[in-house]
């Protein structure tokens, strides 16, 4: 199991597709860091040689990736935040921040519809059986 920054690669999974895994890193960055590397892109994790796994984790500490990269995102929407951006305002409402329209869709961000009134209605009066 070849574990790079962290995280426990796919063996199955091509090279290219397999470091993707890592927060950072996304296709275009993959084929980057595997030409820097010297590795086939094609070539699967589990047949990579030691050495082909140590020149990639080499040729990834030259990027900012998972938990530095993690705590670099949050910093800058807590920076938003605490100056009232507009952004930040929405950040803060859990609302979309890139101008997307809310009044239909927006689920994912705003989560479950929630109905205002009634819910439930009270039931009739029945009758008392005799």
């Amino acid at each position: 199991m070849a574990r790079i920054a962290g995280i426990d690669l796919p063996r199955n999974k091509r090279a290219e597709v397999s470091i993707q895994y890592i927060y950072g890193i996304g296709p275009a960055l993959a084929k980057i860091i595997l030409e820097r590397a010297g590795v086939d892109p094609g070539k699967q994790i589990k047949d990579l040689a030691e050495s082909e796994i140590v020149a990639i984790r080499e040729v990834i500490k030259d990027y900012k990736v998972e938990g530095d990269l993690r705590k670099e995102v949050s910093l800058n929407i807590k920076r938003l935040i605490d100056i009232g951006a507009y952004r930040g305002i929405r950040h803060r409402r859990n609302l979309p921040v890139k101008g997307q329209r809310t009044r239909t869709n927006a689920r994912t961000k705003r989560g479950k519809r929630k109905t205002v009134g009634a819910g439930k209605k009270k039931e009739e009066a029945k009758p008392a059986k005799e």
